[in-house]
């Protein structure tokens, strides 16, 4: 039946072009934005991981800033105690030089002198952001410091930070306040004739205005062959303990560049997951686009068509 009041194709036909708009306007905006998922109404639950997860990738990024602010402090707290290493072996060197007969051992202790300002100044210089590990002048002790080491969401959902802890204690070379505290300040007992009958107590570096256990190591022409003995004991003690301290820093900032490594990784991994819930496929999307063109021009033509129904009403009554 055909009617003047109610055209009914191309009520069809509009309806077919408005579903057709509607498509294209979608498909236009994912081609634009590059996301099938840009809004919660595009899909609630892959927009709700999605969302999670790129807020979790941010923490993770602050996490990896962390490390990198440890790592810094780290090789600077190593640099240092690595040169510190050389410098007292050095100074060992000197003393079992100074055991020699008839060497002149007020000139080596001269050697002696620089060789423990090197030290100061080495302890004093390994500081990064204010921080340093191995010159203490605070009167709280250096203890154990903690560095931000991962980010972590459990199944039921909640979230915990990780921690990287290195006890800087060990590390300390000088420590102003409380002399027995810092490695190379503190005294060291020795058994300098070997009978395990005498003990001797030395120290490295001299910290003014404090006091301090035991005899500085220092030579004279009236420096006995046994003091020089004991005083390298006491260098090696200290030596041994410096390696030892030197080893967990070196195996702590080994752990943090492997944390970073794995963080970049895992928040690579995560964008990754994150494209394949959200993200467009451009292919998909362009082809879409190129037949919904089609169909909208098809669906033009079909409206012009049933409006012209109308029309040819008028030749029946001519």
């Amino acid at each position: 039946m055909s009617s003047v009041n109610t055209n009914i194709s191309a009520l069809a036909a509009l309806s077919t072009l408005r579903s057709i708009s509607n498509n294209m306007e979608s498909t236009q905006n994912r081609i634009s934005s590059g996301l099938r998922v840009q809004t919660a109404s595009d899909n609630a639950a892959y927009w709700s991981i999605a969302t999670t997860m790129k807020s979790d990738n941010k923490a993770l990024g602050a996490v990896q800033d962390a490390l990198g602010l440890g790592a810094a402090k780290t090789d600077t707290a190593y640099t240092g105690l690595n040169n510190a290493i050389d410098v007292v072996s050095e100074i060992k060197a000197k003393l079992v030089a100074a055991r020699e007969p008839g060497v002149d051992r007020t000139k080596i202790n001269k050697e002696l002198t620089e060789l423990k300002n090197q030290l100061a100044s080495t302890a004093k210089s390994a500081s990064f952001n204010g921080e340093n590990w191995l010159y203490n002048t605070s009167t709280t002790a250096v203890g154990t410091k903690t560095m931000v080491g991962s980010f972590t969401r459990a199944a039921d959902g909640t979230v915990s930070i990780g921690t990287l802890d290195f006890d800087a204690s060990s590390s300390v070379l000088i420590d102003t306040n409380d002399t027995t505290k810092g490695q190379l300040t503190k005294g060291i007992a020795v058994d300098q004739t070997g009978n395990g009958t005498a003990a001797n107590t030395y120290y490295l570096v001299s910290v003014s205005g404090a006091t301090q256990t035991g005899t500085s190591i220092s030579l004279s022409s009236t420096t006995t062959d046994a003091d020089v003995v004991g005083m390298m004991k006491a260098v090696d003690a200290m030596l041994s303990t410096l390696t030892s301290s030197a080893a967990t820093l070196g195996a702590t900032n080994k752990r943090i560049s492997m944390q970073d490594d794995f963080m970049a990784d895992l928040m690579g991994t995560i964008t990754k997951g994150v494209g394949r819930l959200v993200d467009a496929d451009m292919n998909e999307e362009s082809t879409r686009l190129k037949a919904l063109q089609t169909q909208q021009q098809l669906g033009i033509q079909a409206l012009s068509i049933a409006n012209s129904d109308s029309q040819n009403i008028l030749s029946l009554f001519r």
